[in-house]
């Protein structure tokens, strides 16, 4: 499934997922059912395919900004971005 986004943001500009690595991998992997025992090891296979990625930081930033809260994006889990996402938010509201 290919997520469409019509919002034009400035980390969307040069439009990052024609960057991306995982373009060249099966989705699945980014998508684990879980956070526990075999998940894990499928986790950290994503996001070494992320820490390669030119894209990362963008697609982080596009994933924390449409909360995307299932799977792994730019090399974070669940878990890590529902922490950045609070000081991702309140960043965003001090530079507006």
């Amino acid at each position: 499934m290919a997520l469409i986004w019509n919002r034009p943001y400035e980390w969307d500009v040069d439009d990052w997922r024609r960057r991306a690595s995982c373009r060249d991998t099966d989705p699945d992997l980014f998508f684990p059912v879980g956070t526990t025992g075999s998940a894990l090891d499928q986790i950290e296979a994503a996001k070494a395919v992320c820490r390669q990625c030119e894209a990362r930081d963008d697609c982080l930033e596009f994933a924390l900004a449409t909360n995307q809260e299932a799977g792994v994006w730019g090399a974070t889990s669940e878990e890590e971005r529902r922490k950045l996402r609070k000081a991702w938010l309140a960043r965003r509201r001090r530079a507006s």
